[in-house]
């Protein structure tokens, strides 16, 4: 069997799967649960000074898909509304009872060295095993000067960073925010005042949904509302890149990762784990489904490690990123034909209906006297833009076939075409 044991940056852990700062994080009942349930760790929810955040009612929306599956989550909640007290005797007591488990703790603190250099001590005597910056909150502890407002300024970054490392000998782990143009420049920043690792990405900037009888977005808070924070799957695809940028920029090279945003399933945390995570943090499918989805996540990815010959998570970390480059080196003159199976298709029509209006009109029908229909690629006009592989409702019935064009690999920096191409 595959060894899910990591070390991320000096913390060790059973396996990958952590819980992220959360509800799910906010109290030692919770986290017993999810001990239980096989997580290899948890990032404790935010803690920050007494007297504790206040949260409102209510405080969660959702975009749907069909039949009410929950796509995307926003969240109005601020940091923990428990007392320091309360949190710190509990995280103290569960880190005793579970030592084989990563007990990070997210802090949130005004941008003065003074709460840092106090705070920390305390954090240490817990016996935790690092801590988590929260640079990134966007609502509500941004308006006073902490989360993402911090995030979004790299010096900020650094400073805090750099603070926090003089006075604790603890991992520092710095979670990032989303919401930002170029999320290399806070990670730089994080490296550069000497952190251990980052997270991310924190939630996105969101609205998610309006109740258009009252003109209310949701969730309403009385006779008004705000923007939250954006997380669940819908949010994989920001998450994968950003991770990938931070991954394969020469001036964060082998900076540790905790991979985070819209992880459901053991194919996520592979994803996540081959664009250059060393962990990953888990909330959204937890709240929706439960702590015990970690089981199906740690069957299927020990299983999936075995067929492929990994016997580490360390073996395929960051094994996709030299396959992950900028669009001006791709091959221009690779090319793909879709095709269509037969056997398969269920002459449902989608594709051409995709491809006739929106694409290429590269799709035929045809219409036999028994009216039943037929559908075949027009090879010589085909882009290989894979939209009709998109949308067939059929896994496999449409695939993408490598063509054998004859011709040398050519990117847009050696195209002739190109007034700006780069000196060969």
């Amino acid at each position: 069997m595959a060894d899910l044991s990591i070390n991320f940056c000096g913390i060790k852990s059973p396996n990958p799967f952590w819980l992220a700062s959360a509800p799910p994080t906010d109290k030692a009942y919770n986290v017993v649960r999810a001990f239980e349930a096989g997580w290899g760790g948890v990032v404790w929810k935010t803690l920050g000074e007494d007297p504790a955040a206040v949260n409102v009612s209510s405080r969660y929306s959702a975009h749907y898909g069909n039949n009410r599956e929950v796509l995307g989550f926003n969240n109005i909640e601020l940091i923990t509304d428990r007392s320091l007290t309360i949190n710190l005797r509990e995280i103290t007591q569960v880190k005793k009872d579970w030592p084989d488990r990563a007990m990070v703790v997210s802090l949130m603190l005004p941008c003065e060295e003074h709460y840092w250099k106090n705070m920390l001590p305390l954090i240490e005597a817990t016996g935790a095993d690092g801590i988590e910056l929260n640079f990134g909150c966007p609502h509500g502890m941004s308006e006073r000067g902490m989360g993402s407002a911090v995030g979004q300024v790299p010096e900020y970054v650094e400073m805090v960073t750099r603070w926090c490392k003089a006075h604790t000998k603890l991992p520092v782990i710095v979670k990032l925010t989303p919401n930002i143009t170029d999320v290399r420049l806070p990670a730089r920043a994080a490296l550069a005042g000497g952190a251990d690792a980052v997270s991310l990405i924190n939630t996105i900037n969101s609205i998610t949904a309006l109740d258009l009888d009252r003109m209310i977005a949701l969730p309403v808070v009385g006779n008004s509302s705000t923007h939250g924070g954006y997380c669940g799957s819908a949010v994989k695809p920001i998450a994968l890149n950003m991770v990938a940028e931070i991954a394969r920029d020469p001036l964060t090279k082998g900076l540790p990762i905790s991979g985070i945003g819209g992880i459901g399933n053991w194919r996520d945390v592979a994803e996540f784990i081959a664009l250059g995570a060393g962990s990953v943090q888990v909330c959204t499918a937890a709240m929706l489904h439960g702590f015990r989805i970690v089981e199906g996540m740690k069957d299927g990815l020990s299983r999936w490690m075995d067929e492929k010959g990994y016997r580490s998570v360390a073996e395929f970390s960051g094994k996709a990123i030299p396959n992950t480059t900028d669009w001006k080196n791709l091959d221009m003159n690779y090319q793909v034909i879709a095709h269509i199976d037969q056997g398969s298709c269920i002459q449902c029509g989608r594709c051409y209906v995709a491809c006739e209006d929106t694409s290429h009109q590269s799709i035929a029908q045809h219409i036999e006297a028994s009216g039943a229909r037929r559908y075949e690629v027009i090879e010589h006009e085909c882009v290989g833009c894979n939209l009709c592989e998109i949308t067939c409702p059929v896994e496999d019935c449409i695939t993408m076939v490598a063509q054998d064009t004859g011709k040398a690999y050519m990117n847009w920096t050696q195209d002739p075409r190109n007034p700006r191409r780069e000196a060969r």
